[in-house]
């Protein structure tokens, strides 16, 4: 019996399954660099979130609604603002 043949479709699939294994490596090697990026970028976000929490604590509380301008038309300004799905020229607030 001559087991060339099968010897070749061995190597052939060995081949091919150690391709996969190191692209699967390389992926993993990948998400796993972004999984760092991400979970970092998280604590960032917490670290800031405590930071301004603490800071919101130390302000003088104030009454919103004192500051805002009585003309009518602030409420459509406002609304023009709200909105926007991109950025605004005066122009556009105007019209």
């Amino acid at each position: 019996m001559n087991i060339e043949p099968l010897l070749e479709a061995l190597d052939l699939q060995e081949n091919a399954a150690q391709a996969l294994t190191d692209d699967l490596r390389g992926q993993i090697a990948e998400l796993q660099g972004r999984l760092r990026e991400a979970e970092t970028h998280l604590e960032n976000l917490a670290i800031t979130r405590k930071t301004v929490t603490a800071l919101a604590d130390r302000l003088p509380a104030q009454a919103a609604s004192a500051d805002l301008p009585e003309h009518p038309d602030y409420p459509r300004i406002l609304a023009v603002f709200n909105e926007a799905t991109g950025p605004l020229r005066a122009r556009d607030v105007c019209l």
